[in-house]
């Protein structure tokens, strides 16, 4: 398939495709399969994704200059710094890794430079060069999904931790309960897994196969390691009982897979479709945030009292997770701008429904 004349425009059988990258990639020709498994993605879409507004070819970028250049270089002896092609401190790696993200931030100005991002092209670059990199950095933003979770406001990855712990509790019902009992919602772990595909924490070999995945079906990818991840030490999770212990674990232990492990998860995501679920549960918390502003009028003062103080929690553990994003983002000015805008507005809504809680207290125990 790969040496075949015109292959940007061939479709070839998608359940052929599937089977090969769910066997294996080798190695050496795993840049160049990206690209492929990037021409068929786009092929096969019946919505074509919305390509960048800059159409301003990288060679051009790179002359530039970019406001994001102070984030950008303060990250880069952060990513993968134990790797040897990235280690010199600006040495071929880190100046293509700064290349890249500079041309990003041009290129995408409402996104600019995220922490995470970093990952993501440290990843490609491990296996194509520098301006294949850059090309297949614009696919899986823009085609594959994974740009919506870098915008500013950052609702999406609000969204996308509401969503994992909805199917937390459908896939893993007692897991799910174990983290609820000790106030653990996914942020508290799962945010690097999104915004770095994982690349941030786990083994490269394992990263290199999830990205395989992505390639082939989307950001949804993320969604199905992370729940088979977690299943899969389900047993070791529940042996835990205080929040310290098991975020430590989950953090800490969970990356450590072997190949084994590795392989298991990656046939669990080829098994697993959960796009109905997706998008069921992204309708469900806009609803639900609806209702935070609009409590229907048929609930008794006792019930929305209850209500109230629910929404109450939820809103104080999300402004504790932001607090906890912000602190490895203090190096990123523009990052930290947004995430304090997001958690001013928490506050504020915490704020107005303790007033209403306190209200609809007055009026059930005068």
């Amino acid at each position: 398939m790969l040496g075949t004349p015109g292959r940007a425009k061939v479709k070839f059988d998608a359940e052929t495709i599937h089977t090969a990258v769910a066997q294996g990639v080798p190695r050496q020709h795993r840049g160049e399969i990206w690209k492929f498994l990037a021409e068929q993605y786009r092929l096969t879409q019946t919505v074509p994704s919305r390509p960048p507004s800059n159409h301003t070819p990288y060679k051009e970028l790179l002359k530039q200059l970019t406001s994001q250049q102070h984030a950008i270089l303060i990250d880069l002896g952060r990513t993968f710094p134990t790797h040897p092609y990235f280690q010199a401190q600006l040495g071929a790696g880190q100046l293509s890794l700064y290349n890249i993200l500079k041309a990003y931030s041009l290129l995408d100005p409402e996104v600019g430079y995220c922490q995470g991002l970093s990952f993501i092209a440290g990843v490609l670059l491990l296996h194509m060069g520098e301006e294949d990199a850059f090309d297949m950095l614009k696919f899986l933003m823009y085609d594959a999904g994974l740009r919506k979770q870098y915008r500013p406001d950052m609702i999406i990855l609000q969204i996308q931790m509401y969503q994992l712990s909805r199917l937390l509790h459908d896939y893993h019902r007692d897991l799910y309960s174990h983290l609820e009992q000790q106030e653990i919602g996914p942020s508290l772990y799962a945010t690097p897994w999104f915004l770095t595909v994982f690349a941030s924490h786990f083994p490269l070999g394992f990263v290199a196969r999830v990205f395989d995945m992505v390639f082939l079906q989307g950001s949804e990818v993320i969604f199905k390691v992370a729940l088979s991840l977690l299943g899969s030490h389900k047993p070791l999770i529940l042996q835990h009982d205080s929040l310290e212990s098991i975020v430590d674990f989950i953090k800490t232990m969970l990356p450590n897979l072997g190949l084994v492990q590795m392989e298991k998860t990656i046939n669990q995501v080829c098994e697993m479709d959960v796009s109905k679920q997706l998008q069921a549960y992204e309708v469900e918390y806009h609803v639900l945030q609806d209702e935070l502003l609009d409590t229907p009028p048929t609930l008794n003062q006792h019930q929305r009292a209850a209500q109230l103080e629910r929404t109450n929690q939820s809103l104080r553990q999300q402004n504790l997770d932001l607090l906890e994003e912000l602190q490895p983002c203090r190096s990123s000015e523009g990052k930290s701008t947004h995430l304090l805008r997001s958690y001013s507005k928490l506050r504020q809504k915490t704020l107005t429904l303790k007033r209403k809680t306190s209200a609809v207290e007055t009026i059930c125990h005068p």
